[in-house]
């Protein structure tokens, strides 16, 4: 796994996007690895520029990195590349594959054991997004930093 420490993207200090990258490739030691490098993302980003991120925001980023890489290191031959930003108030998730079938969620079913990665994805994030690439597909998760303040259910907006 190759790590790219937090960075600057962007021309000007306004514009700057702090962010994590690693290609990741070979077994399922690296789905660990992934999350490591989403925490120490984020820790880094508290400590080195101030951001608030709530503990709820670092656990749910390493679920759902965790179920993202597994994804793709279950179904896509070849490499994985892993990026977390922080984008406004969000962190944002995006794993890229070499397969360009995108995942649907099945439907719930208490009695299926395993399988169920998407759809804790899609439950616990404030957006979900997968698209096709020239190569292969990214699918990008976005997670809220700070708890809710008006107590809204993950991935749900109050009525």
């Amino acid at each position: 796994m190759e790590a790219v420490p937090v960075d600057e993207d962007g021309t000007t200090p306004g514009d700057r996007v702090l962010h994590a990258t690693a290609a990741l490739d070979g077994d399922g030691t690296v789905i660990a690895q992934a999350r490591h490098l989403a925490a120490d993302f984020l820790a880094r980003v508290q400590a080195d520029h101030g951001l608030p991120v709530s503990q709820r925001a670092m656990d749910l980023t390493q679920l759902v990195v965790s179920e993202l890489v597994t994804n793709a290191i279950k179904y896509a031959p070849g490499p994985v590349l892993l990026d977390v930003r922080i984008a406004g108030d969000t962190v944002e998730v995006a794993v890229w594959d070499s397969d360009p079938v995108l995942p649907v969620a099945r439907a719930a079913d208490v009695g299926r054991v395993g399988q169920h990665g998407l759809e804790i994805v899609m439950a616990v994030c404030q957006s979900f997004e997968a698209q096709r690439e020239p190569v292969g597909k990214r699918i990008t998760a976005r997670i809220a930093l700070l708890d809710d303040p008006g107590g809204a259910i993950a991935g749900h907006r109050p009525l």
